[in-house]
């Protein structure tokens, strides 16, 4: 009986040793990817927010762009810290003053995102109103209150919610959470409405309207946060809003921090594919910012767009100017 419990018991242990074994293996592998995930998308951002900021006029929606290509930055910036922290034992304990920062890059990326599909949709289904009424600096009035709200949600999460302050898990907290993920709903509503009306337009109306790079930039982005970007928001509501034991989802949740970051990084990746899609290679020097200018073209191809379209004129989302 004695032997038969011992064998059982070493048994028992060393399956457990395994599976730990596993799981431990499991998280280091997601930690490498996400490192990698890290450095591409950084320095993919860098080069849109250079482009856009001091490289190229900016209109309609080459401000949110970039506003966009800021909060993603924002995103993999701060994501990189928080894992260099949990690395170290001695600065792991402020890690956790990274995390409303987080939930700012998050929150506000998601609605720069629904604000450009929203604002195209009224250009596609109102052109006469949107062109004519539409306010002068709509945009970057838009970005800064975008902003501002994000930043406003963040802070009261982390400072009601123990993220900032220790052991502060304050009653206004389910009631911040509650709100912050009615936002966040409201926003992935707006994005898929307003992203299902694009398509319906482009797709299924009689009154169809052209193909445009833009459409294309418009339509990747968003399908891509749907596939990369929702599964973290789902899980910081979902699980971490309602369980007790962490522990138990690391893994799930480094699963989701990880399509979040490739969510940011693949962003700078569409612009310039969809740039430079379809384009003669060989008869032209293609730069940067005119890969980029050719992904937020707002007019439908020509025959000849080597030859019509110069580099330094080329059209973008009409005349408007934010």
């Amino acid at each position: 009986m004695t032997v038969t419990a011992w064998k059982t018991n070493f048994t028992t242990t060393n399956g457990t040793d395994q599976a730990f074994h596993l799981h431990y293996v499991g998280i280091i592998i997601l930690d490498l990817l996400t490192a990698i995930v890290f450095m591409g998308g950084l320095a993919g951002n860098v080069v849109v927010l250079w482009l856009l900021g001091f490289r190229m006029h900016k209109n309609a929606f080459s401000v949110y762009i970039l506003n966009l290509a800021g909060a993603d930055f924002l995103f993999l910036c701060t994501g990189t810290l928080r894992s260099l922290f949990e690395f170290s034992f001695y600065l792991r304990g402020i890690s956790r003053f990274t995390i409303p920062v987080l939930i700012f890059a998050y929150i506000s990326g998601l609605s720069l995102l629904s604000a450009i599909s929203t604002e195209r949709c009224l250009s596609v289904l109102w052109p006469i109103w949107y062109r004519c009424r539409r306010p002068q600096h709509m945009s970057a009035i838009m970005c800064a209150l975008l902003w501002a709200l994000s930043l406003l949600l963040s802070i009261l999460e982390g400072n009601y919610c123990g993220y900032l302050v220790r052991n502060m898990h304050h009653v206004w907290c389910p009631l911040l959470d509650f709100i912050s993920a009615a936002w966040l709903i409201l926003l992935f509503v707006i994005l898929t409405g307003s992203s299902l009306a694009l398509m319906t337009r482009l797709l299924c109306s009689s009154n169809r309207v052209p193909l445009t790079r833009l459409y294309a930039t418009i339509m990747l982005t968003g399908l891509v946060f749907l596939l990369c970007g929702l599964p973290f928001g789902i899980h910081w509501f979902l699980v971490f809003w309602f369980q007790k034991d962490f522990e138990t989802f690391v893994p799930s949740y480094l699963v989701a921090f990880l399509l979040s970051c490739v969510n940011s990084g693949a962003n700078p990746i569409i612009f310039f594919f969809v740039g430079s899609f379809k384009q003669r290679w060989w008869k032209r020097r293609h730069t940067l910012r005119l890969i980029l200018q050719r992904a937020l073209q707002d007019t439908p191809e020509v025959d000849e767009p080597e030859e019509s379209l110069p580099g330094e004129t080329l059209a973008m989302s009409g005349n408007l100017v934010s």
